[in-house]
């Protein structure tokens, strides 16, 4: 069904923008005044036009901010809270956000609720704004009638996933920082330090050492063929950007972040916290086991721990139980497994799980916070080791010039 983008105004006087699904312009227009809209503008968005193509983009790629996402559903569960209809939250909604990308989603979603969609169902039209997680949370909501309680929930693991990815961006920051810093340097000594040495050891016609030569090499190339490495550069960059969106490419890409030394580490203990945090959070919300394992699987956000999720549903779907399936399977610790059994043998596994995420909470700050001191003497080799390469390509001639002048 073709898409069409407007501009409406709503009851408040307001203009609003979005889009809508439709066979005609004239079924779209009749479709928004249906909704209590006053149409003003409503237009073809084809894959060939520019508007098309700007809100393919923006839904696809241009994510919703944390933090908007959080408030929202801070929002959302006070005005439940307190008895408010939910079509008059969404009209508030509308008007309080600021994010183009999530009033567009919230306008959508107030037009699906007044056609007949469930809250669940109307969420779950914007995969690319409110995750498989979220949406499972508000079916639990709807379907138990304790939608306000689950809102909380939502935003405890919103805040929880926000801090935890904070916490490691952090961590990673300053040696990106320094990496980048030594790629520059690198390039700077590369392509106008060395150039002016060459001439003076040409004139002096001195025997050139092996790190002078490599480096006489490389800037040579740089100025004679950089079209060559910047083709072969963006080559590999595009490459690898479409193979890591295929299955197998996520995967690869998850795997080797697993093993990578020092942080791979980091990986897996954040995977085990928003493991325990999220199945502790389904499981006191009534949602069964294997429900459960099809929503973590999904969010889990990482494609190797997701394919061992694949291989554990199809265990569970056997009749087994959830403690023995983890324990043959990788990256889950000893520590996970274990307490999984007992809390699925006492009956109270959403308590074991919250305090295996606690646990993991503390892991991860923990190494965040040590992982400066680990890669700290990485990066100090590194620096040597161009430092020191410089330092023998420029000063081995300049010492073999001196031998000369003597």
């Amino acid at each position: 069904m073709p898409h069409y983008s407007y501009n409406v105004i709503n009851q408040e006087g307001a203009t609003l923008t979005g889009l809508i699904d439709a066979d005609s312009v004239e079924a779209a227009s009749e479709k928004l005044s249906d909704q209590g809209y006053i149409p003003t503008r409503v237009v073809l968005t084809g894959a060939g036009s520019i508007v098309g193509w700007i809100s393919a983009f923006q839904e696809k790629w241009i994510k919703v901010p944390q933090q908007d996402l959080i408030l929202f559903t801070k929002q959302l569960r006070t005005m439940f809270h307190a008895g408010i209809p939910i079509l008059t939250i969404l009209e508030t909604l509308e008007i309080q956000t600021q994010n183009e990308k999530l009033r567009k989603a919230i306008i959508s979603i107030s037009m699906g609720i007044r056609e007949g969609d469930t809250l669940y169902e109307s969420f779950g039209k914007h995969p690319h704004v409110f995750s498989e997680l979220y949406c499972s949370m508000l079916k639990a909501g709807e379907t138990s009638g304790s939608l306000p309680e689950l809102l909380d929930r939502v935003i405890y693991i919103l805040e929880h996933e926000y801090q935890l990815n904070s916490n490691i961006k952090s961590a990673l920051l300053y040696p990106k920082i320094v990496v980048t810093a030594l790629a520059i340097a690198f390039f700077v000594l590369l392509t106008f330090v060395i150039p002016k040495f060459e001439r003076i050891f040409e004139r002096v016609g001195v025997e050139l050492p092996l790190p002078t030569r490599i480096c006489l090499f490389l800037n040579n190339f740089l100025v004679n063929y950089w079209y060559i490495l910047l083709a072969l550069i963006a080559g590999i960059i595009l490459l690898w950007n479409y193979y890591k969106k295929t299955e197998e490419g996520k995967f690869v890409r998850d795997s080797l972040m697993l093993q990578f030394p020092v942080v791979g580490s980091l990986f897996q203990k954040a995977a085990m916290s928003r493991f325990a945090s999220v199945f502790s959070i389904l499981q006191s919300s009534g949602v069964p086991v294997l429900d459960s394992i099809k929503t973590i699987s999904k969010t889990i956000g990482n494609a190797a721990i997701s394919r061992e999720f694949d291989r554990i549903m199809h265990l569970l779907e056997e009749g087994h139980g959830i403690a023995k399936p983890l324990k043959s399977a990788r990256y889950f610790t000893p520590m996970v497994t274990t307490m999984v059994a007992i809390g699925e043998e006492s009956g109270s596994l959403d308590e074991m799980l919250r305090e295996v995420s606690e646990h993991y909470d503390y892991e991860v700050n923990y190494t965040v916070s040590k992982l400066s001191e680990v890669i700290g003497p990485i990066l100090v080799v590194g620096l040597v080791c161009v430092v020191g390469f410089f330092a023998f390509a420029i000063f081995l001639p300049m010492w073999d010039m001196t031998k000369i002048v003597k």
